[in-house]
């Protein structure tokens, strides 16, 4: 069942976003030209913001960001129709990620967590539940011990209040360092679990993403997996229910796929809090997916804040 009249709430990460994109292969020890952008990002701000601009409902973010970078994360948050709670570390710097992107728009990420990872059981009260309809967490919570505890807490009050709790699993090379297993059990509760191919091949086991989320879907209500180009799959009790296409995007209006994957995310939300059933939701998904491939950066047009930075040569 999807819950609506309620707002979504995004707890995850805030970052920094250096995207590099490279039209020749990378040359090592020397130069390689490339255009390069300082944009807001992270996977939970990127699918709050991809959530506030598809729907109606109130979209709020809590993360944690360090003091060299709140006023402009926030100030792009609140563009983006987002509402932030950002706890400031007067210790860390805000998460950094650089995003290598080559003429395919494939992207390759560096990633430095800061102060997105520190976020800390003392950030989270069960009050931020008020008037949430959902909640959502990103995967890179579980990978840290003072997020992840924050993470479990606001999953286990979450389902005491009644509150249906997704998750984005985040990164398979993360997942491969923690270990399948002990993820899956510290998500358990979740109502939905949002993998792409990889991550739920990792998770289930399995080789293809169809056995993946069939497989998957008898630990989680409700499985959708992202398949980039080919679409997603939506798997419940045990078997796929729907297969879901991408719209095409011609290759030359390819441009990055940074936060392909948080798009889809986000609008799938917003289409859940408005009532799609899933295969509905996963639509909605594939055409915010489709667009966020077509653009620089993870955020839609208007959750930049006008406020990225360019540099380096083409």
């Amino acid at each position: 069942m999807s819950a609506t009249g309620g707002a979504l709430l995004v707890v995850g990460d805030v970052v920094t976003d250096v995207v590099a994109r490279h039209r020749t292969p990378l040359a090592p020890a020397t130069d390689t030209a490339a255009e390069i952008r300082t944009l807001p990002g992270g996977a939970g701000a990127n699918a709050a913001c991809w959530a506030a601009r598809s729907g109606g409902a109130e979209v709020r973010l809590l993360g944690r960001v360090g003091t060299d970078a709140a006023v402009w994360h926030e100030r792009a948050l609140r563009r983006a129709g987002v509402r932030p709670v950002l706890v400031r570390d007067p210790e860390a710097a805000t998460a950094t990620v650089i995003a290598l992107v080559d003429a395919s728009a494939e992207r390759t990420f560096l990633t430095d967590g800061g102060a997105a990872l520190r976020l800390s059981p003392g950030d989270w009260s069960a009050g931020l539940l008020e008037g949430v309809a959902r909640l959502h967490l990103s995967g890179y919570l579980f990978f840290t011990a003072p997020s992840r505890e924050v993470a479990l807490r606001a999953l286990r009050d979450a389902r005491s209040a009644g509150v249906p709790v997704s998750v984005d699993p985040a990164s398979a090379g993360f997942l491969a360092g923690l270990g399948p297993d002990r993820f899956l059990a510290r998500a358990a509760g979740a109502e939905t679990l949002l993998p792409n191919a990889g991550e739920a091949r990792l998770l289930a086991g399995r080789s293809s993403p169809d056995t993946a989320a069939a497989t998957l879907s008898r630990r989680f209500p409700l499985v959708v997996v992202t398949l980039g180009a080919g679409g997603s799959l939506v798997a419940e009790d045990g078997a796929v229910t729907a297969r879901v296409p991408a719209p095409p995007v011609p290759p030359d209006r390819l441009v990055d796929s940074t936060g392909a994957g948080d798009a889809f995310t986000g609008a799938f939300l917003a289409a859940r809090l408005a009532g799609a059933t899933p295969a509905e939701a996963a639509e909605a998904g594939c055409r915010a997916g489709a667009e966020a491939v077509t653009r620089v950066g993870g955020r839609p047009e208007d959750g930049t804040g006008g406020e990225g930075r360019t540099g380096g040569t083409a």
